[in-house]
């Protein structure tokens, strides 16, 4: 038992070591809440964050996710449920950077230990001039019917006029 704890705490500072290295990707937190009280370990909570899509400057998404708490949720080891909501809003002028495919990842984030996964994905909707994402959550074996779609409508912003998201659609 001694060797499995050992093992456990280990493993578990490998991946938080880990998760240092990878800071700089990471979506930027704007508060956590707290939903069900543990005892003498972190509580689950509710967690909202927010992030750039990487390829469109002027655009930012918010998401919120569950985490765990617990042994499991502590020691980074639980299978994290796929409820996930977003919101994505135009916040300044738009500009793409370059082309892009319909359905392209924007953000991925490991949800459990080994094998599920959130993704923020990206579309356009040319004929209405909108930005499309979508959120979702997959599994090695199966996936998840949970999903949340958030759109950004290109607007003018200031005196500049923004692009038509068409033009950036790779066919």
């Amino acid at each position: 038992m001694r060797f499995l704890t050992a093992a456990l705490l280990g493993f578990s500072l490998l991946l938080q070591g880990a998760g240092v290295a990878l800071a700089a990707d990471e979506p930027d937190l704007i508060f956590k809440k707290s939903t069900v009280w543990k005892f003498l370990t972190p509580d689950h909570k509710l967690a909202t964050y927010a992030i750039d899509d990487p390829l469109v400057d002027g655009v930012a998404c918010h998401f919120t996710v569950p985490e765990k708490g617990g042994v499991s949720g502590w020691l980074g080891v639980a299978e994290e449920v796929s409820d996930v909501s977003l919101a994505c809003r135009q916040v300044g002028p738009v500009t793409i950077k370059e082309n892009f495919e319909q359905g392209e990842e924007m953000f991925r984030q490991r949800r459990s230990f080994m094998f599920k996964k959130m993704r923020i994905v990206r579309g356009c909707d040319a004929k209405r001039n909108v930005l499309v994402y979508l959120v979702y959550s997959d599994k090695l074996i199966e996936g998840s019917p949970k999903n949340s779609t958030s759109t950004v409508p290109l607007m003018p912003w200031g005196d500049q006029q923004p692009p038509r998201c068409g033009d950036f659609v790779k066919d």
